[in-house]
Parts: structure tokens; sequence; C-alpha cells
């Protein structure tokens, strides 16, 4: 049951009911009915149709339960019926190829099929009632076809509706997956790693509180600095989710070079047009400057770093570059290969320079939109 889908497509109905709103008042003014209609019968059936447009507008606020939906089918093929005893066009007949469309969707794709039987027999049961060897009829074989033609239509079109809506649903959920792969890593890579510093540190402190004192207030300011940064990267991780629809990578470093304590000094510099790039790429060189600030801080040593972007027409790169004591050799660690993880998940590549003391250089670049 696709309940929601009909309000993917609201025009569909309101241009039938146009349609056949024109042809009636055009063939009225005009004389062409073969009895002159009466004011009064066309004011009937101005407001049938005004009423299948009032109905229209309740059906969105009403619940998507299948009793109200077999409720509002029956209604409209009564008025159906009646929009087409007060016009002389047969225009009317159009109407009928909203029953299977619009149960499609609300009653399942078999009442759909079936119900566009049961209307184009419907139709043939009358005319071989009402209009003996019809059949051999130009116009009225015309008028059949037109109608089913009508009806194939209608159910492919709601098909196609159905299958894009799930398709929607499907990607919405893929997104959503992804993001929550995303937040595991950010967690594991960065608080989880803070978490267990801290756990280590206290656990020192609890073993050298009666040998080393000094050591175990060591230990314990260890902890809370552990504990400052961990805090840091949470309020920085929640900024970036809240701004990650209209993520502006400039905007973002900015705030986070001005967050920076006094003994790290920062030098931003980013040159280009963002508007190229998915804002989950910019997301990426946003969380690489981001650790490598971190690592320069934390471990380096380094007094001064500078953090250069470059936004090009095909790529996006950001460089870190430190005045600190270098890498020596060990393995990276929990944050760098997770930095790691998140450029290569974007299409891009991470690369490390480094010698013990001469500092270190982070370079990170992502494609732009259509380049992976």
């Amino acid at each position: 049951m696709e309940a929601g889908a009909p309000r993917l497509l609201p025009w569909v109905t309101s241009i039938l009911y146009a349609a056949v709103l024109v042809a009636g008042v055009a063939f009225a003014v005009a004389g062409l009915c073969p009895e002159p209609p009466m004011v009064p019968r066309l004011a009937g059936f101005v407001a049938v149709l005004g009423f299948l447009i009032g109905l229209e507008v309740l059906e969105r606020r009403l619940p998507a339960a299948r009793p109200i939906a077999v409720g509002l089918l029956a209604v409209r093929l009564v008025a159906f019926w009646a929009v087409g005893e007060l016009e002389c066009s047969g225009f009317s007949r159009i109407l009928y190829v909203l029953v299977p469309f619009l149960a499609y969707f609300s009653l399942g794709r078999a009442a759909g099929y079936a119900l566009a039987g049961l209307v184009a027999g419907g139709l043939v049961v009358r005319l071989s009632l009402t209009t003996p060897g019809w059949y051999t009829d130009q116009e009225q074989i015309s008028d059949v076809l037109m109608l089913g033609t009508g009806l194939v239509l209608a159910v492919s079109m709601a098909a196609v509706a159905a299958r894009a809506e799930r398709l929607a649903a499907s990607a919405a959920e893929l997104a959503t997956a992804t993001e929550r792969n995303r937040l595991t890593r950010d967690i594991h890579d960065s608080l989880g790693h803070h978490l267990t510093v801290i756990a280590v540190q206290l656990e020192k402190v609890e073993a050298f509180r009666q040998r080393d004192p000094a050591a175990a207030d060591q230990a314990l300011a260890d902890a809370r600095l552990s504990t400052k940064y961990a805090l840091e990267e949470v309020r920085q991780s929640v900024g970036a989710l809240h701004d990650a629809g209209t993520f502006a990578l400039g905007t973002a470093l900015r705030k986070l070079v001005a967050g920076m304590d006094g003994r790290l000094a920062v030098e931003l510099d980013v040159v280009g047009d963002e508007k190229r790039f998915a804002s989950p790429a910019l997301l990426v060189l946003y969380r690489a400057a981001q650790e490598g600030l971190t690592n320069a801080r934390r471990h380096s040593g380094a007094t001064r770093v500078t953090v250069r972007v470059r936004l090009a027409e095909d790529a996006a790169s950001l460089t870190v570059d430190d005045d600190g004591r270098g890498l020596d050799g060990a393995e990276p660690g929990f944050g760098l290969r997770g930095m790691e993880e998140r450029v290569r998940s974007a299409g891009g590549s991470l690369s490390i320079e480094s010698a013990p003391g001469r500092g270190t250089r982070l370079v990170a670049s992502v494609p732009a939109r259509g380049q992976r």
C-alpha cells in the first residue's frame, strides 16, 4: 500500500478536472449539446467538479487508512457518474482513469489493475446494453480505445510514481545508514580514544595515590585534559552535523581556528568556490583539518600551523603544515586511520610527509561533483 504517494502528483487530478470543466462549459456555451442545457444543469456540473476538487484537499488531511480510501473511491465514482450525466461533451469519461490511478496508491497494485479492468469492462457492458451494434460504430470504438489507452497510461504512471517513492525511501535509508556508520567511526576514532586514555589515567591515579602522589596528580591532570579535548570534539562534531545540509567549509574552518587555545598560532588561507563540491566531501576536508590541528597541538610540540584550502574546478585540497618535532615512524593512531578512511570514502586521497625535527605536512584532496 502506497498511501502517501498520490501527494507526489497532485497535478494529475487537477489537470483532468480542469480539462473536463473547460470542455463541458465550452460545449454548453457554443450550443453543441443535443438539448440546450438549462442554467441549473450547468451550475450542477460546475458544483460537482468543485466538490471533487474539495475532496482532493480533504483527502490530504485524512489519515491513510484502507476504509477511508475505499469510501473516498466510492464517493468519486458517484461524482464521476453525476458529471457525465450533467455535461454533454462526453469528455468526462476521462475521469474514470483516475479510479485505478488513485486506487493503485491507496489500495495497492492489485486493486489498481483490477479496477482498470473493471472500468474498461464496465464501459463495454454499458455500450452493449444501451447502444446495440456499437462495435460497428467508429466513434464508439474510438471512445473505447481512448479510454483503454488512458487506463493503461494511468496505471503505468502510478507504477512509475510508486517505484520512485520506494527508491526515494531506499535512498533515505541508505543515507541514514551511511551517516550512522560515519558517526560510529567518529565515536570510535576520537571519543573512544579519549575515553580509553581517561580510563588509563584514572587507573594510574588509583595505583600511585599512596606511593607517588605527584605522579597521581599528574595523571589526574592528564585525565582532565583528555576530558576537555573529548568535550571539544563532541561540540565540534555536533556543530558540523548541524550544518551538514548546507556545510560551508570556509566558515567551519574559521570557527575551528578561532576556538583553538593560544598555545598554537594558526594561519588559515581558503581560496576558491565551494559550490561545485558536495557537502559530504567538504565535511571530509574539515575533519582532516580538525585531526591535523589536534595532532599538532597535542603530540608534535608545534607552535605554528598553516592550513591552506584550494578549491579548483576538478578537486579540492587541504594542506596542514606544522613546525613540530615530526613523526618518529610509529604506526598511525586512531584519528589518522579514521581520517584516511573518510577521505577514501569520498573518492579522495591522503598523504602525510614528516621527518624528525622538520614538522609534519598533511595533504588531503577530494574530487568535485561528477569527478569520481
